[in-house]
């Protein structure tokens, strides 16, 4: 299991042991637990010996909320079709509320998805939705693959890109909008955050670390197109907001000392586009 999916779920458990907690996730702990990683398992053994991860999980109890609170809206609003693209170590097929009859997709690299189902296996975890787990590159051409696993294309979708367009070049991540603009029914909609990395140089990249991962051989810098105006140009209507406008909404101050590779989460922007209804 890649060091980053752990961190992601190492900060989901120190947010979730917070007594206001803006989300809490039951299993990402055991992730942790189960990889073996013995610095993932210090971490959470004494958070307080690394800011930098308490600061981090600030950030995450933010977008995880996000990400919470754009499902349940859409399944208030009659939408019963999930996709969560890169769904990593993602569990809200498993501790959402998800109305009766609510399928939920989850895509991701067949060695994540095989870790993750184990691990809440052992732990007798049964997921609140019908989940499908579909091993799954984005780079190359996902949507075969989802219509087989029973995707219907006529009816409202609920899609989700959380911690993803970074990862994918440019050209990867303006298909993979034309692919869910194709496959989206009226009412459909898009959940996603993204920070312009092409405003940082490469010196200010250097040596900013997560989990000691040098961040800029992870992430891609090069042109691509404004997810907002994408989608906007398409007649999507669409909603942004920054960070600290997002803290702001749930209440959750920011530490002021921030490290350097939390400094850069400042900037990132949090999306929602839905597709027109049409007569």
């Amino acid at each position: 299991m890649g060091v980053t999916a752990l961190g992601v779920a190492a900060e989901r458990a120190i947010e979730s042991a917070r007594s206001d907690a803006l989300m809490r996730d039951p299993y990402a702990e055991l992730f942790v637990a189960a990889s073996g990683h013995e610095e993932m398992n210090r971490l959470l053994a004494d958070p307080a010996a690394r800011p930098d991860a308490v600061q981090g999980s600030h950030f995450m109890g933010l977008r995880s909320r996000y990400f919470d609170d754009y499902f349940l809206t859409a399944t208030a609003g009659g939408v019963r079709q999930a996709v969560i693209l890169a769904s990593g170590l993602d569990t809200r097929a498993y501790r959402l509320a998800w109305p009766a009859g609510t399928v939920v997709f989850e895509l991701d690299q067949p060695d994540v998805l095989e870790f993750k189902e184990k691990v809440l296996a052992d732990h007798g975890a049964c997921p609140a939705a019908d989940r499908r787990g579909m091993a799954a590159d984005l780079r190359d051409d996902w949507t075969a693959a989802l219509l087989d696993a029973g995707f219907d294309p006529t009816v409202p979708t609920a899609w989700a890109a959380e911690g993803l367009l970074a990862y994918l070049p440019g050209a990867t991540q303006d298909l993979l909008f034309e692919r869910i603009d194709r496959l989206s029914a009226p009412g459909s909609g898009l959940a996603t955050d993204y920070a312009w990395l092409a405003g940082y140089s490469d010196d200010e990249l250097a040596g900013i670390y997560f989990e000691g991962v040098e961040v800029r051989g992870l992430l891609y810098g090069d042109a691509r197109a404004d997810p907002d105006a994408w989608f906007a140009a398409r007649g999507w209507h669409t909603d942004a907001v920054v960070l600290p406008e997002l803290a702001t909404r749930y209440g959750r101050r920011i530490p002021a000392d921030l490290d350097r590779f939390n400094s850069t989460r400042n900037h990132v922007r949090y999306l929602t586009a839905r597709s027109p209804l049409r007569g």
